[in-house]
């Protein structure tokens, strides 16, 4: 096992003993047990940026099914790496927030940071996997976990359905994902990503190409809260604030696009993908900029911001797919929309991370996220402040921040896109820009809204449940660290291109560049007086004209039908779901056992006969029945009262005669064993036969006495043709095996080898023991659980309850 195999594995083997340091300090807030994991793995993935720049990476395996083709293959390169980071990185900074923001007194923080590990090993196993088996395991682990994690607060219903709703998009979406992979490997043979991409040139002509192409982007736009599956994340945010600053700006959403990413270079440079990629997200785009200005919760107004953000990260990440159908220099210009993608990434988890937080802090600190009952903090919580205003400046485009350039580099990518002539681009492309800056005015809006309304206005201390006052340094830091981040990236973005984007775009763009050759990106402030600094210019007269204006025009969102919206389709879907599930199951659920074994029957009947008709077995029934020993009068003489007694059972007038009838056939059963000289399971039989009586007799002790009642014909006309047919059906079933040699006897394989090979000289205790020694021990661990059972309900005392007269009583 290689140490990235160990880097990975680490949260899952810490979470293990998470527990552990919790009951044995519990004067000390685990967190800082947990803090120092995600900082030591965040300075190892450091140390690797010199072996990711060389353009090598760093590669390991191990085997996990190898006939599958299915291994625990690992690769380190700039897109995983950069993914790495964020998820170390900002894992740590959440760790640290949690620490003062979850009470160790009042809230079960064992359970938290053993939710919070698992996650982070998850997510770490999905960007690193190069098998796509292995990064579904990890992809699915990442939808529990984070299951888990939102409901954290479970005694509130809207952490359960929000968190019920996120598992179920997701996990859905994952079910399609897989799908995709597996036509992935029935076209190239491989399950590994690098494998798959020297067969591209074949890939795009194969009628499989599509639906595996479109199965993946629907567990892609699942996970990133792409329209239409976008309904799942603002219902996420009930969880703890730490877990949507870290969920839901850093990471799970942004596995989607890490996805979409690292399988462009299959799928990228076709019209199906560039189509499906970029118009989902500019569509997301619009649509979560829309429904974000009109929220009143803080959190619910960065929900729908991280629904829109991701959208513009998706569309770039479709812009970008188009420089793989060109080589050569006509390319770049489509090079620089994937560019301005991963440096939006890296953009959004640093100022949407600090933003999450700074929402917790105002609702830790003042009891309340709701904005109509916030304002005038600025002067109370002025570091908050400062925080809030850096962030939401960068998520509004706004100069000096990393936001504007990035912001500032999708503009550029619609409207290099609007000039494409090629994907049906003459026709459509002019949409591009046109959603893209009207959806970056209401991200204006709605940014203002955030800042404004929670901190500057009129104070209004007495719809607040506490009294507000600056949060502590603990809970200042890690957001304290993003807006430096923030600041940095872009005041100095060559930092981030040197370090990040340029490694990121060798790995998406492996065949735009030459052996030895690299990218090379420069992000600067100011290019002149183009047109994407008046679309900017634009943005911020128009934005601020809509918020100063925002109550007139807010009535516009009352027009809109709840019964139409998603959430409504998703309610009704799941309230359909469960009535049609409930009477479907008391269709069938009916109390009465003759109905079940009628269905048990019935479903035998047909399934085996409809085998044996179609494997023409029937055919291989002979009435002659040639090759089979003659018929001895003993054996007729058996066979003649067994079915004496089996036919006489119907016409028992009383309990104790039918098990008599019955037990008599077991014994004549027995009776043949020994005819055919076969003792041990003459013994066998008879043992079970003696004990099964024995067993219906006091069983039958206890029951009322035997009534007779009058039953319809139809009632029995019923029974008669199941039970005649299933005898048939059993009976064609044993004459066409015995018929038919389709495969070579195994019979002659014990007869030769169960000495040689198991050491003894009876065949059927060898076949037991040795050769299905497994069936052996399962089905004596079944009767020995049975057993277990058996005595429990014999020793089982039901507790003795008091009426209010005094009495005792046994609970039934």
């Amino acid at each position: 096992m290689s140490f990235m195999h160990l880097a990975v594995a680490a949260p899952f083997a810490y979470a293990a003993i998470v527990p552990l340091l919790h009951r044995s300090f519990p004067r000390v807030h685990t967190g800082w047990f947990v803090l120092p994991l995600p900082v030591a793995l965040f300075a190892y993935w450091l140390s690797r940026f010199a072996v990711v720049r060389s353009g090598v990476g760093e590669e390991a395996r191990l085997s996990w099914i190898p006939s599958l083709g299915i291994d625990l293959s690992f690769h380190l390169d700039g897109l995983s790496l950069l993914f790495v980071l964020l998820i170390t990185g900002i894992g740590g900074l959440v760790t640290l927030y949690s620490i003062f923001y979850l009470s160790k007194t009042k809230e079960r923080i064992g359970r938290f940071y053993v939710y919070l590990l698992l996650f982070m090993g998850a997510m770490l196993g999905v960007v690193l996997s190069d098998n796509l088996i292995a990064l579904y395991a990890f992809w699915e682990l990442t939808s529990l976990s984070s299951f888990l994690l939102i409901a954290f607060w479970h005694q509130r219903e809207r952490s359960r359905y929000g968190a019920l709703k996120s598992m179920m998009i997701t996990v859905l979406g994952g079910f399609a994902m897989l799908a995709g992979f597996v036509l992935l490997y029935i076209m190239t043979g491989t399950y590994s990503v690098r494998e798959m991409i020297p067969q591209v040139g074949a890939l795009a002509s194969q009628p499989l190409f599509f639906w595996a192409m479109a199965l993946v982007l629907v567990g892609a736009f699942a996970k990133s809260a792409q329209f239409p599956f976008h309904i799942w994340l603002p219902d996420a945010m009930e969880a703890p604030t730490p877990v949507s600053a870290y969920l839901h700006s850093a990471t799970m959403v942004k596995a989607g696009l890490y996805l979409v990413a690292r399988l462009t270079p299959l799928f990228g440079g076709t019209s199906e993908w560039f189509w499906l990629v970029s118009a989902f997200g500019l569509a997301t785009l619009f649509w979560g900029s829309f429904q974000a200005v009109k929220q009143t919760d803080l959190k619910a107004i960065l929900a729908f911001s991280t629904i829109s953000q991701l959208g513009l990260i998706m569309c770039l990440l479709g812009l970008g797919s188009a420089a793989l159908a060109f080589e050569g220099n006509v390319s770049d210009v489509y090079v620089l929309a994937m560019t301005a993608a991963v440096f939006h990434l890296v953009n959004h988890a640093t100022f949407k991370g600090a933003l999450f937080m700074v929402a917790g802090i105002v609702d830790h600190e003042t009891g309340t996220r709701d904005i109509r009952k916030l304002g005038g903090l600025a002067a109370i919580m002025p570091i908050t402040f400062t925080f809030a205003v850096v962030g939401a400046g960068s998520m509004a485009g706004l100069p000096p921040f990393n936001g504007f350039l990035s912001k500032e580099m999708f503009f550029t990518g619609v409207l290099n896109a609007s000039r494409m002539n090629f994907f049906s681009m003459e026709a459509w492309g002019a949409l591009f820009p046109i959603v893209a800056w009207t959806a970056s005015v209401f991200t204006f809006v709605y940014s203002a809204v955030f800042v404004f309304k929670t901190f500057l206005g009129k104070a209004k201390p007495e719809q607040l449940p506490t009294k507000p006052h600056e949060a502590p340094l603990g809970l200042l830091l890690p957001p304290a660290a993003l807006v430096s981040l923030v600041v940095a990236f872009g005041l100095f973005p060559d930092i981030a291109s040197y370090y990040l984007i340029e490694p990121a775009l060798a790995s998406i763009y492996p065949s735009l560049l030459a052996p030895g050759d690299d990218f090379h990106v420069h992000i600067s402030f100011w290019h002149g007086w183009t047109a994407e600094l008046f679309m900017t210019i634009g943005v911020v007269a128009v934005g601020s004209l809509l918020f100063w204006q925002l109550r007139r025009w807010l009535g516009v969102y009352g027009r809109l039908p709840r019964q139409w919206s998603l959430n409504a389709l998703y309610d009704g879907a799941l309230e359909g779901l469960e009535r049609g599930s409930a009477r479907l199951t008391n269709a069938y659920m009916t109390g009465s056992v003759r109905h079940y074994l009628l269905y048990i029957f019935t479903f035998l009947i047909a399934v085996v006969g409809y085998a044996l008709y179609r494997t023409g077995a029937f055919g291989a029934i002979d009435p002659g029945y040639p090759g089979y020993a003659p018929i001895c009068i003993y054996e007729a003489m058996l066979v003649t009262a067994t079915l004496l007694a089996t036919l006489s059972v119907p016409f028992a007038r009383s309990r104790m005669t039918m098990i008599i009838l019955v037990g008599a056939v077991g014994y004549m059963v027995v009776l043949f064993f020994v005819l055919f000289r076969a003792p041990d399971l003459a013994l066998t039989q008879m043992i079970i036969e003696t004990v099964s009586v024995a067993l219906f007799l006091l069983c039958f002790y206890h029951l009322p006495k035997l009534r007779k009642e009058t039953t319809s014909r139809r009632f029995k006309l019923t029974n008669a043709v199941v039970s005649v047919g299933v005898g048939a059906i059993v009976a064609i079933a044993a004459l066409a095996a015995s018929g038919t040699n389709g495969f070579e006897s195994i019979a002659d394989y014990y007869l030769e080898e169960s000495y040689h090979l198991g050491g003894g000289k009876n065949v059927v205790n060898v076949i037991l023991v040795d050769f299905r020694g497994f069936d052996t021990l399962l089905e004596i661990m079944v009767l020995g659980i049975a057993s277990l059972g058996i005595y429990a309900m014999i020793k089982l005392r039901a507790p003795r309850q008091v009426d209010r007269k005094g009495d005792s009583s046994n609970e039934s």
